[in-house]
């Protein structure tokens, strides 16, 4: 009997983080291993990573790691996995290179570990198991969906596509490839599901090339706030800004490294006399010369976070004053919503204008309901599982195959850890767990020194901290370890004692009303900890500290 499994370490009921094995028989197969940015309430960490125990402790039998595309939360974990699992690596060149800037920033010799450029023509054999691949169109480039060929049918895993009518040829789908699938027994598609609550989204970047033509053909410097990885609509600013004679700067802190491989690899090309290193372009860092247009990127929150320190003067390249006009493409991802309103107050607050383009005008580069039911029908797959995203992204996904005409039988929604088996092709009923979890990484291990000194800043501006630590089994309702609470910058430990005593109190009585419940609502539990520590502490020492809930859900074995 042919078995195999699959479940995912990260990815699923998150955004961020995507990981899924697939188990054939004794061989182990990885599907990207990416990071999770962290929430604003995680001060210090700067990403969140898979636990990969389970591949450590089977690691004998992991053949290779597949990589779908460069972004973050499909690479950011492939670095840390490689110190405990040295195996292949398998992506595009693009996708490579960004994953061996990755290891040197580590400290680690690309050398010693086995990383293989491949494209969509490729196929790969690891004994009756024969691995291809096909081209997407999604914001970063060469990215790829992949398909596995058991003796039971083509797995196809597609993380991050979607089917635009306005794509760049270098971004095109190969949809002769998807079709050709279509005419084999597709045992399973592992779809991505961020996309599928975007229905009425547009399928071209027509506002976005309107707003930045009328911005750059207008008087003044022009700053643009865009996310790094997203090289399709970073090269159409430049072009326009070019073909208005004006010169262009990129700053971020991340953004050196995706540049000089997108221009490396020809996916970016900017004209050496057009492109401006700040550094150098102005003595006194005023930088504010009229032909100028400046895009400033980075990942997640980090675009907001170098606005707000150009609009109060901090930043050390840009000072943003009444007359700059500020365009935002980077709509806020999530958890970033607040870092994002507060830049766009501090921008206003500095008199600048202020345009941001609605994410219902841009391009989705995720799959959305029309783009999902067309690959169904395209490759007809058996079952359908939906992949990358939290719950209600997955759930849409459900309701769009059903709508599609699959039986809710075919149809798996899964959760991290949970593990699903097929036996000679059928889905079996039976479920597994494996353990699961978040491994936190701190500033002083991969973070920007400054960013971590704006951190403190914060900190200390504020009338301290109290930080409660809770572990929890959300699977078995139970308290695993805590409440453990620390004060930092607070109390003298003198007048703490008592506090935290009443602390943990308080706090156990919010668990035990929460463990009560059919499911845990953490943001809900994270909020009403803040809320009544907080007014208990105000009550007692009129003093207003951040409440800090550090909330970790680990199964009991």
């Amino acid at each position: 009997m042919s078995v195999l499994k699959f479940f995912a370490l990260g990815g699923l009921g998150e955004h961020g983080k995507n990981m899924y094995v697939l188990e054939i028989g004794d061989r182990i197969f990885i599907l990207d291993a990416g990071m999770k940015f962290p929430s604003v309430e995680l001060y210090g960490i700067d990403g969140v990573l898979p636990d990969f125990s389970y591949v450590i402790e089977n690691k004998k039998k992991v053949k290779a790691i597949f990589l779908s595309h460069g972004h973050e939360d499909n690479i950011g974990a492939v670095a840390e996995l490689l110190k405990h699992v040295n195996v292949g690596v398998y992506g595009t060149h693009f996708t490579i290179s960004l994953l061996e800037n990755d290891l040197q920033e580590e400290g680690m010799n690309v050398s010693n570990h086995r990383l293989y450029r491949i494209n969509d023509e490729k196929v790969l054999k690891f004994g009756n198991i024969f691995v291809s691949f096909y081209s997407t169109s999604h914001s970063i480039p060469e990215s790829l969906g992949i398909v596995i060929k058991t003796v039971d049918g083509l797995l196809v895993y597609a993380p991050g596509f979607a089917f635009s009518s306005n794509s760049d040829k270098k971004y095109k789908t190969n949809f002769g490839k998807i079709g050709d699938l279509g005419k084999e027994k597709v045992l399973a598609l592992f779809a991505e599901s961020l996309g599928a609550v975007n229905a009425g989204r547009t399928d071209n970047d027509s506002t976005l090339i309107h707003t930045v033509t009328d911005a750059v053909r207008r008087e003044g410097r022009i700053i643009f706030s865009m996310y790094s990885t997203d090289l399709d609509r970073i090269q159409k600013v430049i072009n326009i800004s070019i073909m208005n004679n004006r010169r262009v700067a990129l700053i971020g802190r991340k953004v050196q490294k995706i540049i000089n491989v997108a221009m490396e690899t020809g996916y970016l090309e900017i004209p050496a006399d057009k492109l401006v290193n700040l550094r150098f372009l102005d003595e006194k860092n005023r930088n504010d010369d009229k032909d100028l247009v400046i895009i400033v990127t980075g990942n997640h929150h980090e675009p907001f976070n170098m606005l707000q320190r150009m609009a109060s003067g901090q930043d050390r390249l840009v000072n943003i004053n009444e007359n700059d006009h500020v365009v935002i493409v980077s709509n806020p991802q999530l958890g970033t919503e607040k870092v994002s309103a507060k830049a766009i107050d501090m921008l206003n607050m500095v008199d600048a204008e202020v345009t941001r383009i609605s994410k219902m005008d841009l391009r989705s580069s995720h799959a959305g309901p029309e783009d999902l039911k067309m690959l169904y029908g395209m490759i007809n797959p058996k079952y359908i599982v939906p992949v990358v995203g939290e719950y209600r992204h997955q759930y849409m996904q459900k309701k769009i195959a059903l709508e599609s005409g699959y039986e809710n039988f075919s149809i798996v929604v899964l959760e991290n850890g949970e593990v699903i088996t097929f036996e000679d092709g059928i889905l079996s009923t039976k479920r597994e767990r494996i353990k699961t979890g978040d491994v936190l990484v701190d500033g002083s291990v991969i973070g920007d020194i400054n960013e971590v000194v704006l951190r403190d800043r914060e900190f200390l501006s504020q009338a301290g901290t109290v930080i409660i630590s809770i572990i929890l089994d959300s699977r078995n309702k139970q308290l695993v370890s805590g409440p453990e609470v620390v004060f930092k910058g607070f109390v003298s430990d003198k007048e703490a004692e008592e506090l935290v005593e009443n602390i943990i109190i308080k706090t156990n009585g919010i668990l035990t009303t929460h463990l009560k419940k059919k499911y845990i609502d953490w943001n809900l539990l994270r909020n009403d900890i803040k809320d009544v520590i907080g007014k208990y502490l105000y009550y007692q020492t009129k003093s207003n500290p951040i409440i800090m809930p550090v909330l970790v859900d680990e199964e009991i074995k």
